[in-house]
């Protein structure tokens, strides 16, 4: 069933009641019994510390949590900061979520609008004054987050959104899903009024979708240093393949809008930067190494005939030795993972079958490049497992020629 709004009638009567605002920050949650009363204390503490003088609103926007989380929520006040907790309408997902923030956002308003995420561990409150800031003061549109995050986690960030996203549209944005954002109105007004919210981008390809428009549709993009991000640990191999098929899906699927940019974007740039980065080395998520390169092989074994079909004949002959037992630990290299995924992202491109199909099946492959970077940089600390990253992210930019070819589009210079 499609819904005209996210928003129940109980939160616009709230909403009426509260009358306006000039700030709202809202917090998409499912079953965050054990972090959603931090995360809010947080927000309350950072929006009366920074911006005493500014109306503000929180909103809980719940997916119909099964645990205590809306309970929680609803005991922790504030004084001076009303709050909304509801439930939203809609595709189940963070998309949603955000929608029903968004919508609430344009009622109240508000001249800015923040979100968090519910599972957050390592949230201060000084990230509301951090987000905030940039767009009250400065003009920006979006406020993307940079954090410091343990090499094994953020695996999709690390190997492919950010890649992709610097490659495809010239922007280095380190945290492209990151989770946690800050929008004008201007962008809210964009955001809310977009005809996606009965697709996948309502469910959890909503962040890269909301960072490649931003970039696209000309908004002014700021990142902001928000130290350590520590939150539920993910398992990439037992935990993340619906994630990863939703955001490449996403991501992949806003190539043929965006195509007159990224055919004609090379190398990239950074964008501004809030704040100053923090060091640290941030407590460590520990991923299962056997299983991910179980799930390679077992992908390798059922999708061989359709691997080799969609990729180069160079491509698929080095998974076909990687997915040996003998393989050398470490050997999926980053130029095989950027030119594999140029490969699978030009088959999205010409694909006549289910999509959704093509992107499942590149799944295995992403727990091998995993499991190698893993054994790659098992003795590196998280700032130079980073680098290992930056490198790989200018890989895809030169790679970025593969795609191109294949598309006879490649122009030198």
């Amino acid at each position: 069933m499609k819904f005209d709004t996210a928003l129940r009638e109980y939160v616009l009567n709230r909403i009426a009641e509260i009358g306006g605002a000039e700030l709202l920050v809202g917090i998409p949650a499912y079953n965050a019994e054990e972090t959603i009363v931090g995360v809010m204390q947080a927000v309350y503490t950072g929006l009366e510390r920074y911006f005493p003088d500014r109306r503000s609103v929180l909103f809980v926007s719940d997916g119909g949590s099964l645990d205590y989380t809306r309970e929680l929520a609803q005991k922790t006040k504030s004084e001076k900061v009303p709050k909304i907790v509801a439930i939203y309408r809609g595709l189940a997902g963070k998309g949603t979520a955000l929608r029903a923030i968004f919508q609430a956002a344009e009622r109240l308003g508000v001249k800015a609008c923040a979100v968090f995420d519910s599972d957050l561990r390592s949230i201060e409150p000084f990230w509301v004054e951090r987000l905030f800031r940039p767009v009250l003061e400065q003009g920006y549109d979006y406020i993307s987050p940079c954090y410091v995050r343990h090499k094994y986690d953020g695996t999709i960030t690390n190997h492919i959104a950010y890649a992709m996203t610097r490659a495809l549209y010239g922007k280095r944005i380190r945290q492209p899903i990151g989770g946690d954002f800050a929008f004008s109105r201007r962008a809210i007004e964009f955001f809310t009024h977009a005809d996606v919210w009965d697709s996948d981008v309502a469910k959890f390809g909503v962040d890269i979708w909301l960072t490649t428009v931003a970039i696209c549709e000309g908004f002014r993009i700021a990142e902001a240093y928000l130290g350590q991000k520590i939150h539920a640990p993910k398992d990439p191999a037992a935990d993340l393949g619906p994630m990863f098929r939703q955001v490449v899906g996403t991501l992949f699927g806003m190539m043929p809008r965006y195509e007159h940019i990224w055919r004609s974007v090379r190398g990239s740039e950074p964008v501004p930067a809030i704040g100053e980065p923090t060091p640290g080395e941030p407590p460590p998520v520990t991923p299962s190494l056997e299983r991910l390169r179980a799930n390679f092989r077992t992908g390798f074994e059922h999708f061989a005939a359709l691997w080799r079909e969609i990729l180069s004949t160079a491509a698929f002959e080095e998974l076909a030795r990687l997915a040996k037992p003998s393989a050398i630990p470490g050997g999926f290299t980053p130029d095989l993972w950027a030119r594999i995924v140029y490969d699978f992202a030009y088959c999205y491109l010409r694909w006549s079958r289910d999509r959704y199909k093509l992107v499942e099946i590149m799944t295995p492959i992403y727990y091998g490049r995993i499991a190698s970077f893993i054994e790659e940089t098992a003795e590196l600390t998280t700032a130079q497992a980073d680098e290992v990253v930056e490198y790989q992210a200018q890989v895809f930019e030169r790679e970025k020629r593969h795609l191109l070819d294949r598309l006879g589009a490649w122009e030198a210079g």
